[in-house]
């Protein structure tokens, strides 16, 4: 803290060494040398000695992000659900970990319409299985749906490692692995938030882990049916995830074993492994929608509507067929009409893959262009390309659609950190080192205790994301609520210019909860559900005031 302080101003006039913003960067790139040839000789040895022992790095990655995480919690504990994604993964997740895969319809639930969740012809999450299982996990074992987000993190950490083995030298995997925990292991918001990209990046370090184990070679047939396996559990992953992504992903894996002749694959062993999730989605399809091969994600289009920009889309559903909160849903959906042509949107995108690479790793990524000689690499190369293509015909984007993708990506940068290394390896270690600053940097600032220099640095972060404070309000008003005894009844009131940031959030079973959150359709209306939960206090939340106002009403 005093360093951070004694530092706090690029401005000379505001420092007490006189320093400005280029002397700063003088003083750390020599820092940065001078820890270069001192760790050097020592550190190299005992890194090359460990990244050949599997278990122990898989192991040590795993835990890294966990601990690392943790020890932030009295600055931004357990991230509080904040928006329809999250609130429609909690109600994924209480619905699996009360062993169902959808609930009954409510018979009033006009009043608990919300985005991401379909009322009938059952309450559930449009979502797909794949991160509520890791979030219901985290919720049975630890009490916290926030515990199996962080475990699948520290899963996909290990799991770059065992990847990055079947590609590169264990020195170098190692340097991935540990890569992925600076990128996405503890700033990342795929471990602050509910939204997921842990299970996919998963399904992603299985499938392209397996791939080049399965040529012929002298493996045995133990080692092929494991790989095998691997090959299907990640496929089966990817589709209880990303469904549409598990297509573009199959794609590419079997245009790897056509360009790859000498591949022996296991089919019984991928085929046992992927049946499975198969499986777990058609139950999934036919207790949600009915239907076994219809998507709670596609039925959710087809009722609130399809967005406009669809290139294979359906005529939209007229605004007058449907409620207050579907049309919010479909007016939210649909605002993206406007939005650019397909290749506009490609190119405005590309700014989205700065999430997958940390800054000093730009210098770098050219000199995977010389990677491209080799074929396993052009192949590498084309996936990328194809799920960019393939992620674009999607009106809106975020990075966790592709987080399969996530071991490519730093596959890529190790690629060419290698390459790098047979040129100048003063350079190759200068670029990781520089990795390893930025992360430490960044993460001291969150680990500080003054909050004047966090809110003061927060402007200058890029793709780090912290849940710290209560922007929207929500704690207050949980607790709010938490201080008055016995069960509750919030009617939500929404402004006419109120837009996609929902507060009418309820778990799988709604009777049962202290707090029920539902939509204020009216004097007249209210009073249905007034009557259907007689004992409960009552309150109205406005809901668009600043802050959201709790006013106790009965």
């Amino acid at each position: 803290m005093f360093l951070f302080d004694f530092f706090r101003s690029f401005l000379p006039l505001h420092n007490p060494v006189g320093f400005g913003a280029s002397d700063f960067i003088e003083l750390a790139l020599a820092a940065l040398l001078v820890l270069l040839t001192l760790v050097r000789a020592e550190a190299e040895p005992f890194v090359q000695r460990l990244a050949k022992r599997t278990a122990w790095c898989m192991l040590a990655l795993a835990a890294l992000p966990v601990l690392l995480r943790l020890a932030l919690l009295a600055h931004a504990p357990a991230p509080t659900p904040a928006g329809s994604d999250d609130f429609s993964y909690w109600l994924l997740a209480d619905t699996l970990r009360h062993f169902r895969l959808a609930n009954p319809a409510h018979p009033m639930r006009q009043f608990f319409e919300t985005v991401f969740v379909l009322q009938q012809p059952s309450y559930s999450s449009i979502f797909p299985l794949g991160q509520g299982l890791a979030m219901a996990a985290g919720w049975l074992v630890f009490g916290h749906p926030w515990a199996g987000v962080l475990l699948s993190v520290a899963a996909l950490c290990a799991l770059t490692y065992w990847m990055l083995r079947a590609w590169t030298t264990p020195g170098w995997a190692l340097v991935g692995g540990l890569l992925a925990v600076m990128q996405f292991g503890v700033l990342s918001y795929w471990v602050n938030t509910y939204w997921g990209g842990a299970v996919s990046g998963i399904a992603g370090c299985l499938v392209f882990g397996a791939l080049p184990r399965l040529r012929g070679g002298g493996l045995s047939g133990k080692f092929r049916a494991r790989d095998g396996a691997a090959l299907g559990i990640g496929l089966g992953l990817q589709l209880l995830t990303r469904p549409f992504e598990f297509g573009v992903m199959s794609m590419c894996a079997a245009a790897w074993l056509l360009i790859d002749r000498q591949w022996r694959i296991p089919w019984r062993a991928a085929a046992l492994a992927f049946l499975p999730a198969l499986g777990l989605m058609a139950l999934q399809n036919h207790a949600v929608t009915g239907s076994w091969s219809v998507l709670p994600y596609e039925l959710s289009r087809y009722r609130y509507g399809v967005p406009a920009t669809f290139t294979f889309q359906a005529n939209p559903v007229p605004h007058g067929a449907l409620t207050p909160a579907q049309q919010l849903d479909y007016q939210a959906q649909s605002a993206v009409h406007d939005s650019p042509g397909f290749w506009d949107r490609l190119v405005e995108r590309t700014g989205f893959y700065r999430f997958f690479f940390l800054p000093p790793l730009y210098l770098a990524l050219p000199v995977f262009l010389f990677r491209l000689r080799e074929r396993r690499f052009q192949w590498v190369a084309a996936t990328l390309c194809l799920f960019a293509i393939a992620d674009n015909f999607y009106p809106y984007f975020y990075p966790h659609y592709i987080a399969a993708l996530a071991c490519l990506f730093l596959l890529a940068a190790v690629a060419a950190l290698e390459r790098l290394t047979a040129w100048s390896p003063l350079a190759a270690r200068l670029i990781v080192l520089l990795c390893a600053a930025h992360f430490i940097f960044w993460y001291g600032i969150h680990a500080m205790r003054d909050d004047n220099v966090r809110l003061a640095m927060a402007k200058y972060e890029t793709w780090d994301y912290l849940n710290q404070g209560d922007p929207d309000g929500r704690i207050a008003i949980d607790g709010q609520l938490d201080r008055v005894p016995g069960q509750q009844l919030v009617f939500v009131r929404y402004s006419p210019l109120h837009g996609f940031h929902e507060w009418v959030h309820n778990g799988a079973g709604i009777d049962a909860q202290r707090v029920v959150w539902a939509l204020d359709l009216g004097a007249e209306e209210d009073r249905k559900l007034l009557q259907y939960y007689p004992g409960r206090s009552v309150w109205v939340l406005e809901a668009d005031a600043r802050p959201p106002r709790l006013v106790k009403v009965r």
